[in-house]
């Protein structure tokens, strides 16, 4: 669409600490007054026959603070097009505004909606562009005319890779497995937000970084429908 990707800068808690030399911390100051705020989190989107569902957890830390227990991580870059995020909450945030208006410029010059494609070779450019920049894991998910629902994964470092479902984050670490056996092609939209709500409760009980509530969206042809499943109507499994 004729735009440049920009060199992101960062303050001095996210670039130096990548690069390697910390900011001096000052005494008495507690852990969560130098952390940045971190999305240590369970993300995931699973394309179905029809559309896409979305699904995160909400809980966002400062160190080992909870700084935020019901935090949004699904984000709209375009009417059907949404990403969940992971990693610094201000990196990612920052990548889907710019995204975002990447998507405004571009649909206006065609005159149609975007494919999700587009949104996701966006995310793909600015974070491998400033990978040394950032700590950014993008899932992009959503329906277009010409593709219908699809899935594209952009971890740590830019790659970017259409899959049929994509779990990111550090609570999916516990449930490659349950995913690998339960992950079912041509799968309908209820069985499909069910398995996505039953992955997330697994790595939310598992991985300290994640709880909190769950929040869905199923993206189809007809728009997007939110949803949101309190922490004590998760489904429950045998540790609970």
């Amino acid at each position: 669409c004729g735009v440049t990707s920009p060199r992101m800068k960062g303050d001095q808690y996210t670039n130096s600490a990548k690069m390697g030399s910390l900011p001096v911390k000052k005494e008495g100051n507690s852990e969560w007054e130098d952390s940045e705020h971190r999305m240590g989190t369970s993300i995931m989107a699973v394309a179905y026959k029809g559309g896409v569902v979305m699904g995160a957890d909400s809980r966002t830390t400062t160190g080992s603070y909870i700084a935020n227990r019901v935090s949004d991580k699904l984000t709209m870059v375009h009417d059907q097009i949404y990403c969940c995020r992971s990693g610094s909450a201000a990196d990612t945030q920052a990548v889907a505004d710019i995204v975002r208006y990447y998507l405004d410029v571009h649909s206006a010059q065609m005159g149609e909606a975007p494919e999700v494609h587009t949104a996701a070779t966006f995310f793909q450019r600015l974070c491998y562009e400033n990978k040394n920049a950032l700590s950014a894991g993008i899932i992009v998910g959503g329906w277009d005319k010409f593709n219908g629902g699809s899935v594209y994964c952009i971890p740590l470092g830019g790659a970017m890779v259409k899959q049929n479902f994509s779990i990111g984050g550090s609570g999916s670490t516990f449930i490659y497995g349950y995913c690998d056996a339960n992950y079912k092609e041509d799968m309908t939209r209820d069985e499909c937000h069910q398995f996505v709500r039953n992955a997330l409760s697994l790595a939310m009980a598992r991985d300290g970084s994640s709880g909190g509530i769950i929040r869905t969206a199923i993206i189809d042809e007809n728009g997007v429908e939110r949803f949101m499943l309190p922490g004590n109507e998760l489904p429950r499994f045998y540790e609970n």
